[in-house]
């Protein structure tokens, strides 16, 4: 009896019905699942960005605490990772790893003191890397009303 089920299993073949069959329930299948998690990485690119210029936010408070002003617009957030202007009362990295990421768009962020909204302006420009934008292209801030970070004020 066991030899006639290994021939049954040994000889069964599929045939190309079969595999279109189960070929086109495996699309299906991803193509109503796939609007779903792009949906969620978009929302989760926004909020990574929005937590990193919150940790932007603080490194640049605990700066200014240890050193008595912002960093100037040209100098950046470098400053907070390495002591460029050899500052004695620098007591960094104010960052963990003392490394400045980029957007989770791989863009820079900008960085500006005196900032319009606040002490400065923390801004990721989104997707699309230009000013402005909606949905996954807009700008995320850190004067946003979206109880996001404190906006440089101190």
């Amino acid at each position: 009896m066991k030899s006639k089920q290994n021939r049954f299993f040994r000889n069964r073949h599929f045939t190309l019905i079969e595999i279109v069959v189960v070929v086109v329930i495996i699309i299906l299948l991803a193509s109503l699942a796939a609007p779903q998690v792009l949906k969620h990485l978009r929302t989760a690119k926004r909020a990574t960005a929005q937590a990193q210029i919150e940790m932007f936010d603080q490194a640049l408070i605990s700066y200014k605490i240890d050193v008595g002003s912002f960093p100037a617009t040209e100098d950046g957030l470098q400053l907070l990772v390495e002591n460029v202007n050899q500052n004695e009362k620098w007591d960094g990295p104010y960052l963990k790893p003392a490394v400045i990421p980029k957007d989770p768009w791989g863009n820079d962020y900008v960085y500006v003191c005196p900032g319009e909204h606040g002490d400065f302006d923390l801004i990721s420009y989104g997707a699309d890397g230009v000013e402005g934008g909606e949905g996954e292209n807009a700008d995320v801030t850190n004067y946003q009303k979206s109880g996001s970070a404190s906006g440089g004020s101190l």
